[in-house]
């Protein structure tokens, strides 16, 4: 606990932490803190909202264009092959969504009061909806979201803000061994973002962990493509995160976004046979550099 924490609960009757973190009932704590909020916000004055908008990073709208980004979004979706379903996701999942399926800190997710937590990654939240339909008896699952997003760490350039748009692609199905499975994911995602890029593609991969995936790059993946497949052999970002083998998407020198392999419809399922790919690009960047 750090310091700030620990100054806060210093000011708390003894055992108060222990009740709010796993004493009460998760509708008896929900019913707590929807008291406690509607109490602070009848404070509130119209001016002090006016000053919060104007200075937290979390309300701030963005600066880019909605028409541009609507003829974005409207472009990739027109080139989303027929075997994606689209999802329209939910401006809020379970808590938990990516601390415990994708084990992001929860500090970097903006958590409400009501059991759930604002969208912050909508690959997290596709692989769920993957990993239901792949229960019910589908036996491969691809889809796809477009999700404006919050994530609560500090944005790191000039120009940032804390929320965004992502557009994703999840695909899952069971292994059918020597890397068979992932090369057929792999291929459609990558020339989807082929066909979104056109000929300034730059599709990279790079393999965390030697398997079958390897090969069947070479010998699968590659020749399938209309443009090269980069190994990113100093690439070191996400290997925890992605499992195995990784990818990075980019246009002329801009990065927009990333994928790879991941266990998260497998531990859903509590199947390590369950084969997971992820891959998603931020479409403001796209907007921006298709100027």
């Amino acid at each position: 606990m750090g310091d700030v924490n620990a100054r806060v609960w210093g000011k708390l009757p003894e055992g108060t932490r222990e009740v709010l973190t796993g004493g009460l009932s998760p509708s008896d704590l929900q019913s707590v803190l929807l008291d406690v909020s509607r109490e602070r916000a009848a404070k509130l004055t119209p001016a002090r909202v006016l000053q919060r908008w104007q200075q937290d990073r979390f309300v701030r709208p963005s600066a880019t264009d909605p028409r541009r980004l609507v003829r974005t979004q409207q472009r990739l979706w027109e080139l989303l092959p027929e075997r994606f379903a689209g999802v329209a996701l939910s401006p809020v999942t379970p808590l938990g969504t990516c601390s415990a399926v994708a084990t992001i800190n929860q500090h970097q997710i903006l958590t409400t009061m009501r059991g759930t937590e604002v969208a912050s990654d909508p690959t997290n939240e596709l692989a769920i909806e993957a990993a239901v339909r792949r229960r019910a008896g589908q036996a491969r699952v691809d889809l796809a979201a477009c999700q404006r997003v919050v994530r609560a760490q500090a944005p790191d350039g000039p120009g940032m803000f804390a929320h965004f748009e992502l557009f994703a692609l999840v695909s899952s199905a069971r292994d059918t061994g020597s890397g068979r499975t992932e090369a057929e994911m792999l291929i459609d995602h990558l020339r989807f973002w082929h066909d979104v890029l056109g000929d300034s593609a730059e599709l990279t991969y790079t393999t965390f962990t030697q398997s079958a995936v390897r090969e069947r790059i070479e010998d699968t993946v590659r020749p399938a493509l209309k443009t090269d497949l980069v190994e990113d052999t100093a690439r070191t970002k996400s290997a925890g995160y992605y499992s195995g083998t990784a990818l990075g998407i980019a246009s002329n020198g801009s990065g927009l976004g990333d994928g790879g392999f991941t266990t998260w419809t497998a531990d859903l399922l509590g199947d390590a046979k369950e084969r997971c790919l992820t891959s998603c690009i931020s479409t403001e960047w796209l907007t921006a550099i298709s100027a």
